[in-house]
């Protein structure tokens, strides 16, 4: 996964980078294959706020999260995509059953459903 770090009125140290790939590798087992992630670390006043992507495929999961420190931002950030993946993921998985249709099963049992009488 190639992975984008962008510090906004700050520098992104060594401990974000870390912080952020630890969170990512546990996020890319999750989802299998992810293509790439963007981490947009901004510092506005007393506001800290970390902004995450992940992109897979088609489809990009976004978290944004905000604190008075930067770490628990980044964390807070990071569990958010989590969820995300994981909800992704059960979607993928989760099969839809539905019922057959009466007139296939008349049809199987050698009826005619335009002459079935109710």
């Amino acid at each position: 996964m190639i992975i984008e770090y962008t510090g906004r009125q700050t520098v992104v140290t060594q401990k974000y980078k870390d912080l952020a790939d630890a969170g990512l590798k546990a996020i890319e087992k999750i989802l299998g294959e992810a293509t790439g992630a963007k981490v947009i670390l901004t510092v506005d006043k007393y506001r800290m706020i970390a902004d995450v992507t992940v992109k897979q495929g088609s489809q990009s999961m976004v978290a944004t999260c905000e604190s008075p420190e930067m770490m628990t931002a980044l964390r807070d950030a990071l569990a958010k995509i989590e969820q995300q993946a994981v909800r992704q993921r059960q979607k993928e998985t989760k099969g839809v059953r539905r019922p057959r249709p009466i007139e296939k099963e008349m049809l199987l049992d050698g009826l005619d459903p335009n002459q079935a009488s109710a």
